[in-house]
């Protein structure tokens, strides 16, 4: 018999769920639940208490959120755009970007990163 490798975790396989009931907001907080963490793409689902943050830094990947409730204020390069339910924003590998809850709002956060290839192998 075969082992299969998990590629996707922390979520039912074969059922129709609703992604939002997969993390709770909690006060003063910000709450993530990881669906997929691989050298070359990262999936996390985020509830961020109104007010919470996540600072200013970069990622070696394209990081694509998708506004699942709610208001994030997000900043790329000191350029700040405010994005809600329904909407999605790329934020650029090894550039600079924050996300901020102008309300609790939940998120889907994927990463893409390129592939690690190693020569010679």
């Amino acid at each position: 018999m075969t082992e299969k490798t998990e590629l996707i975790k922390n979520i039912p396989f074969a059922q129709a769920i609703n992604i939002n009931d997969l993390v709770d907001y909690e006060d003063g907080r910000v709450v993530s639940r990881t669906l997929s963490s691989k050298s070359h793409v990262n999936i996390t689902l985020f509830a961020f208490d109104k007010g919470e943050e996540i600072s200013a830094h970069t990622s070696p990947g394209d990081a694509m959120v998708q506004v699942l409730d709610g208001q994030a204020r997000i900043t790329i390069d000191k350029e700040t755009l405010d994005a809600i339910a329904g909407q999605v924003v790329v934020m650029p590998a090894n550039v600079s970007h924050s996300v901020f809850a102008a309300s609790r709002f939940k998120m889907l956060l994927t990463v893409v990163k390129q592939p690690v290839v190693i020569k010679g192998l």
